[in-house]
């Protein structure tokens, strides 16, 4: 992953954050969602993979309803997604470094869809993704664990959004979707093909986030 569009998470930061952990449980291919801070580990969420057709579904633990779904293409580098009803696409805006932006109407303060932008970093222990919005600022961060196979991932939900419940839904799911979007980019190589004739056009904002910004110090996983 390219270290060149990270943004990197401000320690202030923590004052109103959210941390999510997950659990993979390979026997079913389901990811167990939980409050990072809630002992008992009640789910929050339950994450459903099909390797077959590499697509996920979203559903809320208390009431087992299925909340949205996701789809990542043999070809194609960006996928499709479906939350509450409401369809978009994780769209890839570079064909080899990792910069993903959605729509989002949940992080607009007028309501108006907004571009929230996603970029990542891979180090020696984690694989971070960061979504920033559309002034730059970090709102959330799905870091997935190299070394660990079950307890492989936290999600942190950064500033005002860090409590709200459609946020996180929205978090959630995308954050998932990215990183299984990646790790079939990595094992697929159709996808190669996918990068080579997907059609981008650079613009002044692009250029911005992939230059790295030092918004603080890095916050530690």
């Amino acid at each position: 992953m390219d270290q060149r569009s990270m943004t990197t998470l401000p320690h202030h930061a923590s004052a109103q954050t959210h941390t999510l952990s997950v659990d993979f449980a390979w026997s079913q291919f389901k990811s167990l969602v939980t409050d990072a801070s809630d002992e008992s580990k009640t789910p929050l969420y339950i994450v459903s993979c099909n390797v077959l057709t590499s697509k996920l579904t979203f559903k809320t633990a208390p009431d087992d309803k299925i909340m949205g779904t996701s789809s990542v293409h043999a070809i194609s580098i960006s996928p499709d997604y479906e939350l509450h009803g409401v369809k978009g696409t994780l769209q890839a805006q570079h064909r080899l470094r990792t910069i993903y932006s959605h729509t989002s109407t949940v992080f607009s303060d007028s309501g108006a869809p907004v571009k929230m932008t996603w970029t990542s970093q891979s180090g020696f222990k984690n694989w971070d993704f960061i979504c920033v919005d559309e002034m730059q600022q970090p709102v959330a961060k799905f870091s997935a664990s190299m070394w660990n196979p079950k307890k492989w991932a936290t999600i942190e939900i950064l500033g005002p959004k860090a409590h709200d419940v459609r946020a996180r839904d929205e978090i959630v799911l995308v954050g998932f979707t990215l990183y299984w979007c990646m790790v079939v980019r990595i094992n697929n190589p159709l996808n190669l093909l996918g990068s080579v004739f997907m059609s981008t056009e650079k613009t002044s904002e692009e250029e911005q986030i992939e230059k790295p910004t030092r918004v603080g110090a890095v916050s530690s996983s």
